[in-house]
């Protein structure tokens, strides 16, 4: 028996895209943060700032795939209508053989820095305040989901009419 999806059925992905998405509010704030925190606190700006570029990194790396979604920055675009069955599945197929290998490269690569980084929790330069083995992880996150999509955008075209 088959069912058809549900139009209001959440994806994972797009929970991890809608959840990153509301990094930037606290974002936002913790950079606004920084100027009154030093020149009238006068102290916390540099706790603020590492706390920033935690949810910044988290939010680039999931903001490079929902861009590539949503064909928003310089990518292949997803959807062709005018586009024969065949080229879509030859644009896909050629983007998965482009990602899928540098991809799977740089997450070999990667995986030592960030065990490593993890295993030493890996403190910020100027405070060091723990965290910055976060951005290390951010680094991985943002590869296993470039991978997803190339796969995931394979997939879809393979099945589409």
């Amino acid at each position: 028996m088959s069912v058809a999806p549900s139009p209001h059925r959440v994806r994972p992905m797009q929970t991890v895209m809608l959840l990153a998405s509301l990094l930037v509010l606290p974002l936002a704030l913790l950079l606004f943060a920084q100027w009154p925190l030093r020149d009238w606190v006068q102290a916390g700006s540099l706790l603020a700032n590492d706390a920033a570029q935690i949810l910044f990194a988290f939010y680039v790396a999931v903001g490079i795939t929902a861009a590539s979604r949503a064909n928003t920055h310089l990518a292949a675009p997803r959807k062709q209508p005018a586009a024969s069955r065949r080229s879509r599945l030859w644009r896909a197929g050629l983007m998965l053989l482009c990602l899928g290998p540098w991809t799977l490269f740089m997450i070999w690569a990667a995986a030592p820095l960030i065990a490593a980084s993890v295993r030493h929790l890996d403190r910020f330069g100027e405070t060091l305040t723990p965290g910055y083995f976060l951005i290390k992880l951010a680094l991985g996150l943002l590869l296993a989901l470039v991978l997803i999509d190339a796969v995931q955008a394979w997939r879809a075209t393979r099945r589409a009419p």
